[in-house]
């Protein structure tokens, strides 16, 4: 709550900074009145929490009290033309928090809504769709707690809490083989070791190790079912497909036997929702 609370605080001073010329010009201090949150296309609905606190800050500013109430639970879908949230209380405030509360509703019901079409493409077949750290910087909690509420799932939140070795690790060290070896010896026992590899010899390699979790990173549909079929008969491991991951090719993937498929276009392909705050009541 703290790190959302900075983020709204740097996001109202950009906005705000030194005061609103035009709504302190129009609109009197005293003013109350009632506004409603509308979706203007079908969503998932996401953000409530972060509205809210822009809200709150807001007032803490320049005075006054909004109530902001959802309506509608995120996670929920919608309709368009559905009434998700209500704001009342001192006008000012509401038209002064209006635009940072919405960037934030529309970004994360952008991500929430992109996200349910690749866990529907998943369907029932019991592969997890997971994201990525390709995340907004300083925004990384927000947009996870979106794919969440898509229904997808979250793949490590960053580099203190999950071991990971990739191409790069394995460029540095020199071996795939010897860099899980080094992971492997470095994490405690509660923590997982995931592995890239890029193709079939990679795999081979992967699967003498003592790797938990093996990526099949950036392979075809046929690489990937000779790949799924060669770890089954060798050892028990989880498998996570990742690269060019959409929902067509998740449908398509979606019986190999994977366990998971990333994507961080879950995140950074995601296009906003569209949503408004629409005054409804006004008291002069």
């Amino acid at each position: 709550m703290s790190q959302l609370r900075a983020l709204i605080s740097a996001a109202i001073d950009e906005d705000l900074g030194h005061g609103d010329l035009t709504t302190d010009a129009t609109i009197d201090g005293s003013a109350t009145g009632r506004g409603e949150v509308l979706a203007k296309q079908d969503l998932v609905v996401c953000g409530h929490e972060a509205a809210a606190a822009v809200f709150e800050e807001v007032c803490r500013r320049v005075g006054g009290q909004v109530d902001y109430q959802p309506l509608i639970a995120d996670a929920e879908s919608v309709s368009a033309s559905t009434v998700i949230g209500t704001v009342s209380g001192s006008l000012r405030s509401i038209v002064i928090g209006e635009r940072v509360a919405l960037n934030l509703l529309m970004k994360l019901s952008g991500i929430a809504t992109h996200t349910r079409r690749y866990v529907d493409a998943a369907g029932d077949s019991g592969l997890g769709v997971v994201d990525t750290r390709k995340t907004t910087p300083g925004l990384r909690a927000l947009e996870k707690y979106a794919v969440r509420c898509g229904g997808g799932r979250n793949h490590r939140h960053a580099l203190f809490d999950g071991v990971m070795v990739k191409d790069n690790h394995i460029t540095a060290v020199g071996s795939l083989t010897e860099a899980v070896a080094r992971a492997r010896g470095a994490a405690h026992h509660l923590v997982r070791v995931e592995v890239e590899v890029r193709t079939l010899q990679e795999l081979d390699e992967a699967l003498a190790t003592s790797a938990d979790v093996i990526l099949l990173d950036n392979m075809d549909d046929t690489m990937l079912a000779a790949a799924v079929a060669k770890a089954r008969a060798a050892r028990s491991v989880l498998l996570e497909a990742s690269g060019n991951i959409t929902p067509e090719r998740i449908a398509a993937i979606r019986d190999l036997g994977l366990d998971y498929a990333s994507a961080g276009g879950l995140i950074h392909q995601a296009v906003w929702a569209d949503l408004s705050l629409k005054l409804r009541q006004v008291d002069r």
